[in-house]
């Protein structure tokens, strides 16, 4: 946020809020992350800039969907990014790969596809 600000010399000049100056630069990180169900049989990738708070409204089914119909609430795996820009390029590319990449990419990451939500919390 830009506002003119005065100054002693009955001037004003251009000052960026301390709080929009914090959040240009402080970017929002990413989270791509794979969902499956109790068997592994259906898979769901996600992207989000709160990986926490998004796979808690899957396991309470909080929005309506695939997941939910579904009953995909298991993380099974996830994916850092600095910014959700990078995210959300990386999602799409695994949402255009088999299954099979998808699902060597959760067993070399978790062996046992466990449910990794309370790893993160």
């Amino acid at each position: 946020i830009l506002r003119l600000k005065p100054q002693n010399d009955n001037k004003c000049h251009l000052e960026q809020s301390e709080r929009s100056h914090k959040t240009k630069n402080m970017k929002k990180k990413g989270y791509v992350y794979i969902l499956t169900n109790k068997n592994n049989t259906t898979l769901y990738i996600g992207v989000t800039s709160n990986l926490v708070k998004r796979i808690w409204e899957h396991k309470n089914k909080v929005v309506e969907g695939f997941s939910s119909k579904y009953n995909l609430d298991k993380l099974v795996y996830y994916e850092v990014f600095e910014d959700i820009e990078t995210a959300i390029n990386r999602e799409k590319y695994l949402k255009g790969k088999k299954r099979q990449y998808k699902t060597e990419i959760i067993t070399n990451f978790n062996y046992k596809w466990k449910d990794l939500y309370e790893d993160i919390i």
